[in-house]
């Protein structure tokens, strides 16, 4: 009787912190959105208001990106091994400062010479808020690896697809509520002189955000006094035990770190998957307000919803159901959804460029379902890496995710900002977005076959570390103490 009862308690508080978990990181990350997404949606703004050049705005995504990718590599490693709470609520708190940074860049004329005799931004502030943007790109890089570790110890590896698609979302709630913020209040109805404020909103919720996940948030299980999740799970019970010794956690995340990571060819593929899938993304999201409003003609106001809806519909949508089906038809395979997903993606922003321009209404359901179908790859290749690589690596695996995935804004922003100012135009931008997408899909097909993780090897790997863990410790306690 004791037992059961024991068991129901441990298992009621598990389900309250693994939900506790979930809900602060995607709340804590979908702040981490409005203080970077708040910049696409603000750059028609920035070109009106202050002279800056769509290639000069692409390259500042690029520097952004680029940046972002080594934070989440570097970050990735790190956040197997220190606090991730710490790390995440750092992350945002700093992001904040940036931006308000950049929000106070006009005041500080009188200082730097930001602005020109016609209120013009001059290569000073342009250098300015390029450097506070590559600065960005930092800080924002300490958000996804935590949340990618904290994940892979709250959740059962069973459940792990379905529940990191619901997290997965507040990709989408943050990039379609600062849209809505930014673009249809702010910026419609106070005009592109208010633009600073796209900035100053965001930091200030951004701030509070980043105290909620310091105070919220705990590392795993065992500081709560609860068992790690495979213990709970029916499919992995017993299978990988971790101990609770750190020099026993040290030596495994060191063998499995090289087989299961870097020597793993399924990470690769879905790394470099991963610069196909963020560059029809980042398309969409980060040129979403220019190419609507300079292509389709929309006003700034409904392109912003358009991107709005294109995030909290299309890529909420989209992600649940992905992580739905993952788990339900395709055996926890999270890859295969991605194939999917992919080749849906760039179907739909196919059709979007070779239909009329004034067939408004259909490229607005066309856009929508692009983020619909190009979100289940966004969310899944994260648990596919992460399944793929096991929960002591995850976070690792996830860091390579994210510099190859940010690889992708050298196309995306740079590269499609010049060939949007080119005469190529618009048209040039979308006909390669295709190509890459069609690309994408051929790479990602190429492991349909694989298994649903890698565990069935890591605990082959384990077994042999645990034997070379007890023999370590048998020398040590045998080894003879030096007398003086």
């Amino acid at each position: 009787m004791d037992s059961n009862h024991n068991a129901q308690t441990v298992k009621q508080k598990y389900v309250y912190w693994e939900w506790r978990t979930l809900i602060l990181l995607m709340i804590g990350y979908a702040l981490f959105y409005f203080v970077r997404k708040n910049f696409s949606i603000v750059m028609p703004a920035l070109e009106s208001e202050l002279g800056i050049s769509k290639a000069r705005l692409g390259l500042f995504l690029t520097l952004n990106g680029i940046i972002y990718g080594v934070s989440r590599f570097i970050n990735g490693f790190l956040a197997d091994r220190v606090s991730r709470r710490k790390m995440m609520a750092t992350g945002l708190l700093l992001s904040a400062v940036v931006n308000l940074f950049i929000g106070l860049s006009p005041e500080m004329n009188g200082l730097f010479h930001f602005l020109d005799s016609e209120g013009k931004a001059t290569m000073a502030m342009v250098v300015f808020i390029g450097s506070l943007w590559l600065i960005n790109g930092y800080t924002q890089g300490m958000g996804y690896p935590p949340c990618g570790a904290l994940m892979a110890r709250w959740i059962k590896p069973s459940e792990l697809a379905l529940k990191q698609s619901i997290w997965n979302s507040s990709h989408s709630i943050g990039a379609g509520l600062v849209a809505i913020l930014c673009g249809t209040v702010i910026l419609k109805f106070f005009g592109y002189s208010s633009w600073q404020w796209c900035f100053y909103i965001p930091a200030i919720l951004a701030i509070f955000g980043s105290a909620m996940l310091f105070f919220g948030l705990r590392d795993d299980p065992a500081s709560v006094g609860l068992p790690d999740p495979e213990q709970l799970d029916d499919h992995l019970a017993g299978k990988e035990v971790e101990t609770e010794t750190k020099e026993f956690k040290d030596l495994a995340y060191n063998r499995l770190v090289g087989p299961m990571v870097f020597q793993n060819r399924y990470v690769w593929i879905l790394a470099l998957t991963n610069v196909f899938v963020y560059v029809i993304r980042f398309t969409i999201l980060d040129w979403g307000s220019t190419f609507l409003t300079q292509y389709k003609g929309l006003p700034i106001g409904k392109a912003s919803i358009v991107v709005a809806l294109s995030e909290i519909a299309g890529g909420i949508i989209g992600t649940l159901l992905a992580g739905w089906a993952t788990d339900k038809f395709f055996k926890g395979k999270s890859h295969q959804t991605c194939f999917i997903g992919l080749l849906g993606a760039t179907i739909m922003f196919a059709l979007f460029w070779i239909m009329p321009k004034d067939w408004n209404l259909l490229g607005v359901i066309c856009i929508i379902m692009a983020s619909f179908f190009v979100y289940m790859p966004q969310a899944l290749i994260g648990v596919a890496a992460s399944n793929q690589s096991t929960k002591r690596v995850a976070a690792s695996s996830n860091g390579v995710m994210g510099i190859f995935a940010y690889a992708a804004t050298v196309i995306s922003g740079w590269v499609f900002g010049v060939l949007a100012d080119s005469a190529g135009g618009w048209d040039a931008v979308f006909r390669v977005a295709i190509i890459m997408g069609c690309i994408g899909s051929v790479i990602i097909a190429t492991m349909w076959k694989a298994p649903a993780n890698g565990y069935e090897k890591a605990n082959r790997i384990l077994d042999e570390v645990r034997v070379e863990y007890a023999a370590l410790q048998a020398g040590s306690k045998d080894k003879p103490v030096a007398h003086e």
